[in-house]
């Protein structure tokens, strides 16, 4: 049975932030003093799910289930509740410490950001309206994990949408405008397919629930009681979802709106957002439609590795540094995928870990690009580095350690998550030796084109000799940039050597969620 918060401390979290910004908004810090304050109450109430996290998984509640009080039901639609489990506690954990570290990393990057706006004659809101709208995103996303109702899941995924759309058209590089909207558009077309399938699914069963309260299990047979239309329901939900995910053939928005956001909101777009869509995919359609997933295994599996590949490729092309770290995103996702197209509850453990290890290591590299663009006047250009180590050793230790993450190189929790969806997807594959040997070769594949990228880019970033002006008289400023990354560097090391009781808790909930062992 799930054990029952003594109060709304789940509600409490997706509400305070959203609190604080109202609160900063309202204000209109404009001294350093200010900003600083709401930037570090920011920080403070974005890491209390992980605080909470932290205290139910010393109290072994996690597994089980745990559901916040505050809830109620409607008759046709369901139970509007917040529950935490083993499966989504990876995910609340990594949007919760993510955003407290880029909460706190904002404020020199932004506050550079306004006065460049400023300086080109262009119209910059505050870091009130910033706070504002970065707390509403990191709470919706927040809520998003956390939901138990496929309306209240899709209400959240709206409340993403919204102000990350205007802090992309308020704060981006370039053209946007353009991409705000170019993003806006993609990622609501993805909303909508999946609204159209949750509606017919919450329908024709009676409730929208994907959880049931108090006992946090997944739903009974949906695919018997949706008979014929079981198959439509389940294509519309994922092609909404793989949108959301960026997996390839509709992965074309992501380069564009993840390299052009405020690298603090590229810090949160690419780990965390985007992720969520897996998450999704694990928490109610394998559950709901195990039978047509089990059909179309084969293919899905093809479609996570051919996504990690040409992620992996297009990657390497890349002379913008964000925009490298887009395409690497589009390739992670790929794992992700990969993991939850085996069907297996090792393989979906593994890709929910993953959500966990990108949460981080993407996070890293993009508030590491924040450093160069802030310290260095806007330098982005892979070909106008090199040589940086010697100038930035700090900087240069953190990128390493989030190239490691997205490799799964040790000591990263990536090494957790990449075993376990390979193992997943070996079990799957293990009774053939033809079918065995083509899985093998796709993954040495795309694990090598995942170092290839990785390294490689290291190397032409921070070593051999320096190929531009500013690179030869870089040095490196260990400001609140460096340290917040530095912070969210030491949490992933923690979490590497701690990694047992999330790992635990998640494969028992994984067991109760996939088909097959």
């Amino acid at each position: 049975m799930a054990y029952t918060l003594p109060f709304p401390a789940l509600w409490t979290a997706v509400l305070l932030p959203i609190l604080v910004g109202i609160a900063a908004w309202l204000s209109k810090p404009s001294t350093r003093s200010a900003v600083d304050g709401f930037a570090a109450l920011s920080g403070v109430v974005l890491a209390y799910p992980a605080a909470l996290l932290a205290a139910l998984y010393a109290r072994g509640l996690l597994a089980s289930g745990t559901l916040d009080p505050l809830y109620a039901s409607y008759r046709g639609l369901g139970t509007i509740a917040l529950a935490i489990d083993g499966l989504s506690g990876p995910v609340v954990l990594g949007v919760s410490i993510v955003t407290a570290a880029v909460a706190l990393y904002s404020v020199k990057y932004m506050t550079v950001r306004i006065e460049e706006m400023l300086e080109e004659g262009e119209k910059a809101p505050g870091m009130g309206t910033y706070f504002l709208l970065y707390n509403m995103f990191a709470a919706a996303m927040l809520g998003l994990a956390m939901a138990t109702n496929l309306v209240e899941f899709y209400i959240f995924l709206e409340l993403t949408l919204i102000p990350s759309f205007l802090l992309i058209a308020y704060w981006g590089y370039g053209d946007r405008k353009r991409i705000s909207l170019l993003y806006f558009v993609w990622t609501h077309i993805g909303a909508a397919l999946l609204l159209v399938g949750i509606l017919y699914y919450g329908i024709r069963l009676g409730s929208f629930d994907y959880l049931t309260v108090p006992a946090l299990k997944p739903v009974g047979s949906v695919e018997s009681i949706l008979g014929a239309a079981a198959k439509t329901v389940a294509l519309l939900m994922i092609a909404g979802l793989f949108v959301k995910m960026a997996v390839f053939g509709v992965h074309m928005w992501l380069p564009y709106a993840h390299a052009e956001a405020p690298t603090p909101i590229s810090a949160l777009l690419s780990p965390n957002l985007i992720g969520l869509a897996g998450y999704a995919y694990a928490r109610f359609v394998i559950p709901s439609f195990p039978g047509i997933l089990g059909d179309w295994r084969n293919y899905l599996v093809a479609l996570g590795l051919t996504t990690i590949i040409y992620g992996g490729l297009v990657a390497l092309t890349q002379r913008d540094f964000k925009r490298f770290l887009a395409y690497s995103s589009v390739s992670q996702m790929g794992y992700m995928l990969l993991g939850l197209a085996t069907l297996t509850y090792i393989g979906v453990a593994g890709a929910i870990f993953h959500y966990l290890v990108h949460a981080i290591g993407k996070a890293i590299l993009f508030m590491t690009a924040g450093i160069f663009i802030t310290q260095l006047h806007g330098l982005r250009d892979i070909q106008s580095m090199g040589g940086l180590a010697r100038r930035y050793p700090l900087t240069a230790a953190l990128a390493l350690y989030g190239f490691m993450h997205l490799v799964g190189m040790p000591p990263t929790t990536g090494l957790w998550s990449e075993w376990m969806i390979i193992v997943g997807a070996y079990k799957v594959y293990s009774a053939s030796q033809l079918s065995l040997a083509a899985l093998a070769a796709a993954l040495l594949v795309a694990l090598v084109v995942s170092g290839a990228y990785s390294f490689i880019t290291m190397r032409r970033i921070f070593y051999g000799q320096p190929r531009s002006e500013r690179a030869r008289e870089a040095s490196e400023d260990r400001d609140v940039l460096v340290w917040s990354t530095l912070a969210l560097l030491v949490v992933g090391f923690v979490l590497f050597l701690a990694s047992a009781p999330l790992i635990n808790s998640l494969l028992r909930v994984s067991q109760a969620v996939v088909p097959w062992g």
